[in-house]
């Protein structure tokens, strides 16, 4: 009988990027998008946000600090791209992204009347191919429609936020990465519950801006009566266009 081939210990060079070994983190065929928090980024696979994947972020009310998260990815967003929030849950104030140098002609936000007309925005958004960014807020969606959200982000190569209420942090989930923020003085405790790598032993504390930081009522115009926090987002236009009309459609 011939002898049997020998089987080596480790794959070829060329495959190495294919095999995930549980023991460490996943190298991703594209590199990260920066966090602008370095210690978040060198805990998540590929030093950054993924790109063309979703990931959620999970919080125990709203106004926590999610959307502080995502500024410095925000501020990035190029000429001719836009980002795009969908659904968020407060009335939005333009003065606190600006003063986090957000180019408010680059956002476009999208009210929803209900989480099916929500995440069909959000699709028509990647589909259009012309998002840096896509942050949607939904607490209402099943495996199935996870999944259809993960397929355009991928098919699309744009990093999808999805916030929703930490109650579903023990929902199966096709996200990549999965984020539980609590809220503490000066920014967040960050726990990632589920990355391509092994699990941390605790939270990650980031100091995000807000009241206390460069976002602090003083820096800030004064803001109208009965108007958002400085955590909320900028207030849209009706007549500003975007990648696609998303008011409209089938919901």
């Amino acid at each position: 009988m011939a002898a049997l081939a020998s089987v080596p210990a480790s794959p070829p060079d060329k495959l190495a990027h294919l095999v995930w070994r549980g023991d460490r983190l996943a190298a991703p065929s594209a590199p990260g998008l920066s966090t602008g928090h370095a210690r978040l980024d060198a805990a998540l696979p590929g030093g950054g946000w993924p790109v063309g994947a979703l990931t959620e972020i999970l919080v125990p009310r709203t106004g926590v600090g999610e959307l502080a998260l995502l500024l410095p990815l925000l501020a990035r967003t190029p000429a001719k791209r836009w980002a795009v929030c969908v659904a968020p849950p407060e009335p939005p104030y333009a003065p606190a992204l600006a003063a986090a140098s957000v180019p408010l002609e680059r956002l476009l936000f999208v009210r929803a009347d209900s989480p099916a007309h929500a995440r069909w925005a959000a699709r028509q958004a990647l589909d259009s191919h012309s998002c840096a960014a896509v942050v949607l807020w939904l607490a209402d969606a099943d495996m199935a429609a996870l999944r259809r959200l993960q397929l355009a982000a991928e098919e699309s190569a744009t990093p999808l936020f999805l916030i929703r209420p930490d109650s579903l942090a023990n929902q199966a989930s096709p996200a990549v990465l999965r984020l539980a923020l609590r809220a503490r003085i000066g920014g967040v405790d960050l726990h990632i519950l589920k990355r391509r790598g092994p699990q941390l032993a605790g939270p990650i504390a980031l100091d995000l801006p807000g009241p206390t930081g460069p976002l602090a009522p003083a820096a800030l115009p004064a803001r109208p009566a009965g108007g958002a926090s400085v955590h909320a987002l900028v207030r849209p236009s009706p007549a500003r266009s975007g990648p696609a009309d998303l008011r409209a459609g089938t919901r």
